[in-house]
Order: structure tokens, then sequence, then C-alpha cells
């Protein structure tokens, strides 16, 4: 079991390095009470077939003196459980753009402190949790892409070794664009074996359509050229933090080329490593997943 204990300056993206975290596989709990934090880890540890890695996100808003966090982790250790701590903070210019973008109010702000003082009297009061954690992140300047990177790199697991991975949806444009997708291409330029009465009551899973919808080459080159791009782009969505593209193939109905291409570019992927999910959404003229 690994513990992973989130702290650190309000606004500085302790959620944002939970949620990098929870897509990597990791179990988060945010804005725990301090108190609870011992029986909480004594849960998870007889739940280890279940969770294997713990996130705890604890910071000024659950308690006001860092003494009690202190004391927490100290019960933790008597309990022979291990923790690792990832501090998180920024700059004063920074944490205090980031809160008149977000119009929240400091957990420390009232009417006669200002968000300035606020943040000075945390830094203060956290200082002790900083000076015990193993990982401290400086967020002054850093994307979201950027900080996801830097948890991977902490917390590597293997999700973040894998990559970014591609989900692939065939659909019939007369039943909708899937709205989640990031991409969609139109592949109605294709020969339609729906025009063809034995291939009609077929779909792209069937070898006899899929030959036919590449038969003359120019599937096979919108292939090639598709794959180029993507394995262009992927690369670099990854490097923003993304950490799945969704890819539409439309064709009129669902079931014939949309199907033969969206399977083709699946198997591509897969022979290149690149982790896919493949839906045909259409395929039966309503939403199935295959």
């Amino acid at each position: 079991m690994e513990f992973i204990i989130i702290s650190g300056l309000s606004g500085a993206g302790k959620s944002r390095a939970a949620a990098a975290l929870e897509d990597m596989g990791v179990y988060c709990v945010d804005n725990m009470p301090v108190a609870l934090l011992p029986q909480l880890a004594d849960i998870f540890l007889n739940m280890q077939d279940r969770y294997t890695r713990v996130a705890l996100v604890t910071d000024i808003r659950a308690w006001g003196d860092a003494n009690e966090l202190l004391f927490a982790l100290d019960e933790l250790r008597s309990q022979g459980i291990a923790y690792r701590i990832l501090f998180l903070y920024a700059d004063m210019p920074t944490l205090i753009k980031r809160y008149k973008e977000t119009r929240r109010r400091h957990p420390l702000e009232t009417g006669t402190v200002s968000l300035e003082a606020a943040i000075r009297r945390e830094t203060g009061i956290l200082e002790p949790i900083r000076r015990q954690a193993e990982d401290v992140i400086n967020t002054t300047n850093m994307t979201l892409g950027q900080l996801k990177n830097r948890i991977e790199d902490i917390f590597g697991s293997e999700v973040a070794r894998r990559g970014i991975g591609v989900n692939v949806i065939s659909f019939g444009f007369k039943y909708g664009v899937p709205i989640e997708a990031d991409m969609v291409f139109d592949v109605r330029f294709l020969p339609n074996p729906y025009y063809i009465e034995e291939l009609r009551h077929k779909t792209g899973l069937d070898d006899p359509v899929y030959d036919y919808v590449f038969r003359d080459g120019t599937a096979a080159e919108f292939l090639d050229k598709l794959l180029e791009m993507l394995l262009f782009l992927l690369p670099l969505y990854e490097k923003e933090g993304k950490y799945s593209l969704t890819v539409g193939i439309g064709c009129t109905g669902g079931q014939h080329r949309s199907v033969s291409i969206a399977r083709a570019l699946a198997e591509h992927l897969k022979q290149r490593d690149i982790p896919v999910r493949i839906e045909h959404r259409n395929i039966d003229g309503d939403t199935k997943v295959r």
C-alpha cells in the first residue's frame, strides 16, 4: 500500500495534482479532516485487494495549525504506515492572480485580513509541512500539462509509462456526431458496400465488407495519412497533459465504411503499442460497444 499526502498553499494546484494521480489509477480523497487520517489509512490497509495507491488531500481548510497534521502523521508512523508528502506552492503574484481569476476567497481571508496577508499567514503555518515533504513542486508559470508530467515523473505508474491512449469511434452521420470526439473524419468518399446486395446486411467487421472498402487503394492511402497525422499529434497532446484522444470515423449509417476504417486504424495503433479502445456506435443502427 502506498500512501501519498498532498498538501500545500491554497491555489497552488493540489486538486489538479490529485486529478493527475487519479488518471494514473490512484484513489484520491480530497479535503479530509486530519483527525480521520489514521483511521482512514487503517481502512485502506484492510482493503489492499481493491486499493494499492491512495492519495489524501489535506490543507488549511481541514486544520488551523500544522501541528494537527504533524500529530496525525506521527500516528501513521506509530502504526507502521509509510507515507510520502507532496507539497505544492507558487509565488505570491501567481496565487493572487489565480484567486482574482477564479473570484474565490482564500480560506484565511476575512473582512480584516487581505488576500496577500492570508497567503503570507498560510505560508508560515505550512512551513513545517513543507520541510517534511519528500516532493515539493513550484507551480508558478506551470501549465496543467507540465504539472501532470511532473506528477507522472514523481509517481510514475504503468498508466504513465504506456502514454496517451486513443479511443476510436465509428458512427453514422445520420445518428449524429459523437459529442466526445476530439476530431472527426468523414469517410463517405469511399466505395459504399451498402449498394452491393450480398454486403448490405454485413458490417465492416466482416472481411468481405472490409476488403471491398480497401479494394481500390484509396482507403489504404487515407489510413496511412491519418495514421501519420496521429503519430505526429499524440506526443504533442501527451506533452500538454492529455491522457486520451477520441477519434470519430463517420460514414452514412455507421455500419460499413466507418467500421472498416476504425477497425484498421485500431489495429495499426495496437501494432505500435498505443493503448486503444474501439467502439462501433451505430453498427446495428443504435449505440453498441464492441
